[in-house]
């Protein structure tokens, strides 16, 4: 068989494959296998017993439990949860909108796909448009989202060492230059892979090149605000009618249920929810109907900031202060670790490539994610590329420091330090 080009696209070898179907394998049932790479949320008992609350009042109720399995939503999703949804932000925010600038779709991948196809690519014009992100790196799922090659353009950041161990990314505006060719901006924040948080004033100057440029700045805030808040320094929701601000039900624990949530202008909203009908109908009602009472009264707000926000906290402290102490005769840095659930190592003048190292730490039974993956759009090699990995803390001590040992041992044998 012959596939189109779409087809060769799309079932070749890409990053975000590789990584989930690590993280898949891993989690089947190979209790050997240490994961540290996927971005799969930690099993938090006090979360999933919320979860299993609301689970059996939607079994308890003949109504509730035929929405939940036996209707079809509207292809923009569950109406209720759009409506709370959109009360509780104005309400909390001040932000000016109603249900009819949110839509759900299936996971958050699924919602890139979309505005990325439909902001870039060739246009009537026959004009080249393409995603600008802002530095690189970069969530690994966007760069083999586009139809057609040459989607996304990306810059290196500046780096502020902040001590021996410990750096962090800026956006480098002076080399931010946006053309007529340039059809979004997009940003995660918190930033997977890295963890970084752009500050709110780097937000604020997005947003004002946004305005100028009249093009939409897109937000990834899987892992962030307003829920469910994997933030560890000071940063503001930020949403208006230039914004398109995407969030997700996964990091909060339900990753299973595939629920993606876009906020945007009425026209963005209309255009994603025609495309929820061609592709698969409508999204799925789970997610929104297992979260729809946690919107209602905001507890959602309080499970993410008095639960999850802390617990990925101590994580974060614990696997940072292994690091320290297992590799302390390694050339190691760190970027300053502002949120999610990541860890980025620089292991500087690596003697092997990033995913060299990634295959070895395979065949010692520890997953981690090279990262050359999260720079999509760069137009220069550099060797920095070749020389991090993501790590994630979302295991329980014993096993993230046991990975870490083998994570240790290996570089230290790399640069025979042994």
């Amino acid at each position: 068989m012959k596939f189109s080009v779409f087809g060769e696209q799309l079932s070749g070898h890409s990053g975000i494959m590789s990584l989930m179907d690590d993280l898949g394998n891993a989690l089947a049932g190979n209790n050997d296998i240490i994961m540290m790479g996927g971005g799969n949320p930690a099993s938090i008992p006090e979360v999933e017993a919320v979860f299993h609350q609301r689970l059996s009042r939607i079994l308890d109720s003949p109504q509730a439990f035929t929405r939940f399995i036996g209707t079809y939503d509207s292809p923009a999703g569950e109406k209720e949860f759009l409506h709370e949804l959109a009360a509780m932000l104005k309400q909390r925010f001040g932000w000016n909108l109603t249900e009819r600038n949110i839509c759900l779709s299936h996971g958050s991948q699924s919602a890139f796909f979309m505005l990325f196809n439909m902001f870039a690519g060739k246009n009537d014009l026959g004009d080249h448009r393409r995603i600008q992100l802002p530095m690189a790196p970069e969530y690994i799922g966007y760069a083999d989202s586009g139809i057609e090659k040459n989607m996304f353009v990306a810059e290196k950041p500046e780096i502020e060492f902040i001590d021996d161990h410990t750096f962090k990314y800026w956006v480098n505006f002076d080399a931010l230059n946006l053309s007529t060719d340039t059809a979004a901006l997009c940003v995660s924040r918190p930033t997977n892979p890295t963890s970084n948080v752009l500050t709110d004033s780097e937000i604020e100057h997005l947003h004002a090149l946004a305005k100028q440029q009249n093009i939409p700045l897109i937000i990834d805030g899987a892992y962030g605000l307003p829920f469910p808040n994997l933030i560890f320094t000071e940063a503001t929701p930020y949403w208006d009618e230039q914004i398109i601000l995407c969030l997700s039900l996964s990091k909060l624990g339900l990753p299973a249920t595939r629920t993606g949530i876009v906020i945007a202008n009425e026209e963005v909203i209309t255009a994603v929810t025609h495309m929820n009908a061609i592709i698969s109908l409508a999204p799925s009602s789970c997610g929104a109907m297992l979260g729809l009472d946690m919107v209602r009264d905001n507890s959602i707000m309080d499970l993410s900031n008095n639960i999850i926000r802390p617990w990925y906290r101590e994580r974060m402290e614990m696997t940072t202060s292994f690091i320290k102490t297992l590799m302390e005769d390694l050339p190691w840095r760190m970027h300053k670790p502002e949120g999610a659930m990541f860890i980025w190592l620089w292991f500087k003048d690596l003697p092997i490539s990033s995913f060299e190292l990634y295959e070895r730490l395979k065949k010692r039974g520890v997953l981690v994610v090279s990262g050359h993956y999260f720079f999509p759009g760069m137009k220069n090699d550099w060797q920095h590329v070749h020389e991090c990995l993501r790590i994630t803390y979302t295991r329980d001590a014993e096993t993230v420091r046991a990975g870490l040992v083998i994570i240790a041992d290996e570089v230290r044998n790399l640069y025979n330090l042994a």
